[in-house]
């Protein structure tokens, strides 16, 4: 029997204790992989899922439960009806759709904002001989530069110097402001890897050195593959964090080296701006970036990029 997100609590702990054998509470901070896709030949049909493990097959959220909304936006909004839909969907094991037959899309498009924190790495400070801010940099870039986990980045006519940095993203589950920094986690809907493409002739000598240009080029944001929930992971802030320039490690730290770590990113822009359910956080990168290296290093047609972390997963982007 298919229960409906607006059962009774009663009725989830008995569905988790039916599926597991153990009573766990089903609530936003569940150990999920979230995706956004469409099925293979109809591209223009929008879903959200729940990956059954990385690479393996997906779970149409809307083919399980019709009242699910079909972006991921929209299914964050809803809350925790929508989190404990999704939790019930993936122990049913059912309508999975084989791996084969999905595209997977950016896990999140058309936030309301795509909030980027500069300078968040000592080791990055330390790769440019900069101070360790005393507080978060904060700068951002359009929505419309979103593009998928495995989509191509397009090299602008405008900038001779496009560069890499691997990010380790989160999203925003629900809204808030003025968030204490101890509430910070329980906003944050899970986590996944970002590509901060950067134009670093616009970032660094053009345009008054602002870096909004530089940085917002279409497809500028390669994102994904899934929204990883916190509860999945051991400790977002331990994590071995890379990229590859056609197979060669060009950065390689760890998210320890963060300066600002996710609650006070979350606790100091929310005393800016409102966050939304959606809202796409890159947190920094770490050292190994092209501009820095001797001579420097600019991305080119034909490369490929990957970015990865580990326990969340990869992005792979060819350039063109």
């Amino acid at each position: 029997m298919r229960l409906l997100c607006g059962s009774l609590l009663s009725l989830r702990r008995f569905n988790a204790v039916f599926s597991t054998g153990t009573i766990r509470r089903a609530t936003s901070s569940a150990t999920m992989r979230l995706v956004q896709f469409c099925h293979v030949g109809d591209e223009g049909r929008v879903r959200v899922g729940v990956e059954q493990a990385e690479g393996q097959g997906v779970i149409d959220l809307k083919a399980f439960d019709p009242s699910m909304p079909s972006t991921m936006r929209e299914f964050l909004e809803m809350g925790k009806s929508g989190m404990d839909c999704a939790e019930r969907a993936l122990s049913s094991g059912q309508c999975v759709v084989p791996r084969s037959d999905v595209r997977l899309l950016s896990p999140v498009t058309g936030p309301e904002k795509v909030v980027c924190v500069g300078m968040n790495y000592r080791d990055h400070c330390l790769e440019q001989n900069a101070p360790i801010p005393k507080e978060p940099i904060i700068f951002s870039k359009f929505p419309s530069t979103i593009t998928g986990p495995y989509d191509d980045i397009i090299l602008p006519e405008e900038s001779t110097e496009v560069d890499w940095e691997v990010e380790l993203a989160f999203v925003i589950g629900r809204k808030g402001k003025h968030i204490k920094e101890e509430d910070a986690l329980s906003y944050v809907a899970g986590f996944t890897v970002a590509n901060d493409v950067s134009a670093r002739d616009w970032q660094m000598k053009r345009n008054g050195k602002q870096w909004l240009l530089g940085k917002t080029f279409d497809t500028f944001c390669p994102l994904g593959p899934a929204i990883v929930t916190t509860s999945a992971l051991k400790d977002v802030h331990h994590l071995g964090i890379r990229c590859l320039v056609n197979g060669a490690v060009v950065q390689d730290s760890n998210t320890s080296q963060l300066i600002f770590q996710t609650q006070k990113l979350v606790a100091w822009v929310s005393r800016f701006v409102t966050l939304c359910p959606g809202d796409v956080f890159l947190s920094g990168t770490p050292p190994g970036v092209g501009v820095f290296r001797n001579p420097p290093v600019f991305l080119k047609k034909g490369d490929v990029v990957e970015c990865q972390i580990d326990e969340i997963g990869s992005i792979k982007n060819n350039v063109v």
